[in-house]
């Protein structure tokens, strides 16, 4: 302050760090650092996790992005209008859901899988229970797919 005699510590404007950060000369190196540090925490928090896991997160994920429905009215609904890229059905879905949705995608060859308690599915789409769920986008089925591929389906389950 110049009233009170302190010394100045002299700082570039604003202006001048946002174009030094805008040069690649700044940012290159960063991003870099930045990608290859939380890259490799990602790729070991990833693996360390089972199958299991890795599809409700990719359930999660897919249902943030919109690419679910949920609920056997939308489901049927979104696999009779063909949006539906597959289907997962909950193991403790009562015999006539199985049933139906099994029939269904036989004939609309869609993947069904049978995985998951109710209330697993529900609390990894942010939802309560959830005894049927589909998949509407096909990078988000075909990841599913791949982490799912020693569990039972129908004939139509390779994507």
């Amino acid at each position: 302050d110049g009233r009170t005699g302190e010394a100045h510590i002299c700082a570039p404007p604003w202006t001048v760090l946002r174009k030094q950060l805008r040069t690649r000369a700044w940012n290159a190196p960063l991003r870099r650092r930045f990608q290859r540090k939380y890259t490799k925490r990602w790729k070991r928090r990833w693996s360390s996790l089972d199958d299991r896991q890795k599809v409700l997160n990719l359930i999660g994920l897919a249902t943030k992005a919109g690419k679910t429905a949920s609920g056997e009215f939308m489901t049927e609904k979104s696999v009779k209008s063909g949006k539906a890229f597959l289907v997962i059905v909950s193991e403790e879905a009562s015999d006539n859901t199985r049933k139906m949705f099994t029939n269904m995608c036989t004939y609309y060859e869609v993947p069904i899988y049978f995985f998951g308690k109710k209330s697993e599915i529900g609390h990894a789409m942010g939802k309560e229970m959830r005894a049927s769920l589909v998949i509407l986008d096909a990078g988000f089925a075909k990841a599913v797919v791949k982490l799912l591929n020693t569990n039972g389906g129908s004939k139509y389950e390779s994507i």
